[in-house]
C-alpha cells in the first residue's frame, strides 16, 4: 500500500468496507426476516455505545501516536536539511579551492540524499550518499585553518556537519522502524471496526432504506479511520508524510548566484 495514491486508497477502502457491509446486510436481511421486526435492539442499543467508545479511543490513541511520528520525522529531515544549509554560509572565508570542494560536496550530498529519499523511506539506503557523505567528511578533514576567522567557521561547519550525520542516521532509522502499528494493534483495530459494522448490520428496521444507508454511513466513516491509520503509518511516504523539502533547499541555496 505504501506505492498507493492517497485518493484511490480512500476509494478502495469506502468502496470494499462499504460493498461488504451490504453485501452482508442484504444476506443478513434475507436470510434472518426476524431481525427485521428489531427484536434484538434492546441489547444492540445497550452494546453499540460500549463498542463505539472503545473503538474511538482506539482509533484516536493509534493517530495521535502515528502523527507524533510523523512530526518527529518532518523536525528531523528540517534538522539535517538546515544543517547542510548553515554549513553552506561562510565558505568563503577559505580558500577558493577549499570552499569550491566543500560547496560541490554539499551539492552532491543534497542531490544523493534527496534521490534516494524513496528508497530510505522503505529501509534501503544509497551507496551514493554514503559516499557523498563521506567526500564532505573529507574535504573538510584538508582544511587547514590560517587564522582565527578560519578557525572559527571550521569548528562551526564540524559542528554542523556532525549534526547533518546525526540527524541521518535519525531519519534512517525512523524510516525503518516506524512503519504502523504493530499486527497486534492492528487486530484491535480491525476486531473493533468488524463490532462496529456488526452491529449496524444486526440493528433491526423494516424499512430498508434507512437500514441501509445508516449501515453505509457507518461503514464509509470505518473506511476513513482505516485509511487515516494507514496513510499515517509511513512518516515518509504518502500526502501526509514528510518531504524531502529541507534537502532541495541545500541545493537551491547553493545553485543560487554568490
Amino acid at each position: 500500500m505504501t506505492h498507493v495514491p492517497s485518493w484511490l486508497l480512500l476509494a478502495g477502502l469506502v468502496v470494499g468496507v462499504t460493498g461488504g457491509t451490504a453485501a452482508a446486510q442484504a444476506l443478513v436481511r434475507h436470510r434472518f426476516p426476524r431481525l427485521r421486526r428489531g427484536e434484538q435492539n434492546e441489547v444492540a442499543t445497550f452494546l453499540f455505545p460500549v463498542v463505539a467508545v472503545v473503538y474511538g479511543f482506539l482509533i484516536g490513541f493509534i493517530v495521535l501516536a502515528l502523527w507524533g511520528q510523523v512530526n518527529a520525522a518532518d523536525q528531523t529531515a528540517r534538522t539535517e536539511g538546515a544543517a547542510a544549509v548553515q554549513m553552506t554560509r561562510g565558505l568563503d572565508v577559505f580558500g577558493k579551492q577549499e570552499a569550491a570542494r566543500i560547496r560541490q560536496g554539499l551539492s552532491a550530498y543534497g542531490r544523493a540524499a534527496e534521490a534516494e529519499w524513496y528508497a530510505a523511506a522503505a529501509g534501503r539506503t544509497a551507496p551514493e550518499a554514503e559516499r557523498a557523505l563521506d567526500r564532505l567528511h573529507s574535504a573538510y578533514g584538508t582544511i587547514r585553518p590560517r587564522n582565527d576567522t578560519q578557525r572559527a567557521f571550521l569548528s562551526s561547519s564540524l559542528s554542523s556537519l556532525r549534526e547533518l550525520s546525526s540527524a541521518r542516521t535519525e531519519r534512517l532509522l525512523e524510516a525503518r522502524t516506524d512503519s504502523g502499528p504493530p499486527p497486534s494493534l492492528w487486530m484491535a483495530v480491525l476486531l473493533t471496526s468488524g463490532l462496529i459494522l456488526g452491529f449496524s448490520v444486526v440493528f433491526g428496521s423494516e424499512r430498508a432504506l434507512i437500514h441501509y444507508g445508516m449501515v453505509g454511513a457507518v461503514s464509509v466513516l470505518v473506511a476513513a479511520d482505516l485509511f487515516l491509520v494507514t496513510e499515517l503509518s509511513y512518516p515518509f511516504l504518502g500526502e501526509f508524510s514528510t518531504s524531502p523539502e529541507p534537502l532541495r533547499a541545500v541545493i537551491e541555496v547553493l545553485s543560487s548566484p554568490h
